[in-house]
């Protein structure tokens, strides 16, 4: 696998924005849950290692961007998904202090359900949590992954 760090080209990765209700909670073994649920994990390595954010990882060579997001999903949260519509495309550039392109990922992120399994964090995730959609201060998301959630959740009743 091509290295993610100082990378010869941008990595193609995904994320999920995995939406549970109170009333699917239990389901996937949350006993107290917020009325609109979004799934955080705590990053257990390099980028933003220690911070929470959304699941996610890089896609594999023949892999498909939706197994992606599905295998990231089950691989970081136990989750088993459904893949929805996509919510954004964009760039994640991080510059070192020498100012040269440390990582670069372009980043495709889902709106997810569960679909099954039971919320746990995996290998690459030393924690995972139900977090309350309306307030997420408390995890210092990225500016970028508030507007991801957002937005996904915004669409939530489109989704039918």
């Amino acid at each position: 696998m091509p290295s993610r760090c100082y990378p010869e080209r941008p990595v193609v990765g995904v994320g999920a924005v995995i939406y549970v209700t109170r009333a699917e909670a239990a389901a996937i073994g949350v006993d107290e849950a917020p009325a609109r649920g979004v799934v955080l994990i705590k990053r257990r390595f390099e980028p933003l290692a220690g911070e929470w954010s959304l699941p996610g990882g890089a896609l594999e060579v023949g892999e498909t961007l939706e197994a992606a997001v599905a295998r990231e999903a089950l691989e970081e949260t136990g989750l088993r998904v459904q893949v929805g519509a996509v919510i954004e495309v964009f760039d994640r550039i991080m510059l070192d202090p020498a100012q040269r392109v440390q990582y670069h990922f372009v980043l495709i992120d889902y709106l997810c359900r569960p679909a099954g399994g039971t919320l746990q964090h995996g290998s690459d995730a030393a924690a995972v949590t139900l977090a309350d959609a309306d307030r997420l201060e408390p995890f210092a998301l990225t500016d970028k992954a508030l507007s991801v959630i957002a937005t996904g959740l915004s669409r939530v009743g489109e989704a039918g």
